[in-house]
C-alpha cells in the first residue's frame, strides 16, 4: 500500500469555480434533423460556457462532467480556464 501525499492529483480537492448550472434537451441546430440535442450550462454568474451536443442524456452528461471537471482543475493549478496554457515569462536578451 502506498500513501497519498498533496502532489498526488488523484488526491487534489478542485474549487467548482464552473459547476455545471444545467443540462436540458432542445432542439437540433438549423438545419439538422435528426438526433436528440441537449443544451447546457457550466458556471456562474459572468463565468457562464452555454453550448449544445448531440447524444443520449448519459453521453451528454458524462461529456459535461468532465468538460467542467478540466476547467475546475485548470482553474485551481492557476491556469486560465479559456486558455490552452498558461503564459511563460521571456527571459531578456544577453546583450553582446
Amino acid at each position: 500500500m502506498t500513501d497519498q501525499t498533496e502532489d498526488d492529483p488523484e488526491n487534489i480537492s478542485y474549487a467548482r469555480k464552473f459547476p455545471i448550472t444545467s443540462i436540458e434537451k432542445t432542439d437540433p441546430p438549423s438545419g439538422v434533423t435528426e438526433g436528440d440535442w441537449y443544451e447546457y450550462i457550466i458556471g456562474q454568474g459572468s463565468s457562464e460556457i452555454k453550448g449544445k451536443r448531440s447524444g443520449s442524456l448519459k453521453s451528454v452528461t458524462e461529456y459535461v462532467e468532465e468538460y467542467a471537471e478540466n476547467l475546475n482543475q485548470r482553474s485551481t493549478l492557476g491556469y486560465s480556464a479559456y486558455a490552452a496554457r498558461k503564459p511563460t515569462k521571456q527571459t531578456p536578451k544577453a546583450e553582446s
